[in-house]
């Protein structure tokens, strides 16, 4: 039967997610090369993914929830060290969203069979979950609350490519990390003894 209560030890592994999905939004700060189109490279979906296949659904659920609304009341976590309300209104504020929901799925799928195909499959999954919200909620953005002339749904879907081919071998990477963890260290925690 599972807990229905975080230990110490949740919160300390659920914080260490929040912590790398700021690290990862900002790694252009270190590393300002890592742009495409102006627009910066983050290990955002591959935390997220992780976090799902490390924790769990409802462990990464709720590291992930905390990791938005910290940048929501204003910490500067988010791409670019920003925060605060009115990133609900930005374009690409979708994917923040989707990362919670695909940490949550992730987790499930993970949680229901702890073999490399599943992991890998989870990540796909959560990759789908990643551009499905973010870009829609991109292009909708685009032409319904951000000025100028709109985009269409096509370019919208199109402007993601590098975006997603960074992002699928992460998934990927993710996937294969999480399992080696798993097998090497996870499967004789707390995390795994107590689920």
């Amino acid at each position: 039967m599972k807990r229905s209560r975080f230990s110490a030890y949740d919160i300390t592994l659920g914080a260490l997610f929040v912590a790398l999905m700021a690290v990862g939004a900002n790694i252009t700060a270190f590393m300002p090369f890592l742009q495409v189109m102006g627009v910066p490279i983050t290990l955002q979906t591959f935390f997220a993914i992780l976090a799902g296949l490390v924790l769990g659904s409802r462990l990464g659920f709720f590291s992930l929830l905390v990791y938005t609304t910290l940048g929501l009341i204003g910490a500067p976590i988010f791409a670019g060290f920003k925060g605060g309300v009115s990133m609900l209104f930005s374009p690409t504020f979708g994917f923040i969203v989707s990362f919670i929901v695909l940490a949550y799925l992730v987790g499930k799928l993970a949680e229901s069979n702890r073999q490399l195909p599943m992991y890998i499959g989870a990540a796909f999954a959560g990759l789908i979950i990643n551009y499905f919200i973010g870009v829609n909620w991109f292009y909708f953005a685009l032409n319904f609350w951000v000025g100028g002339e709109g985009i269409s749904f096509t370019l919208a879907w199109s402007s993601m490519i590098p975006f997603l081919i960074k992002d699928t071998v992460l998934a990927v990477s993710a996937g294969f990390f999480a399992y080696r963890l798993e097998k090497s260290v996870l499967h004789r925690t707390q995390l795994r003894q107590a689920a």
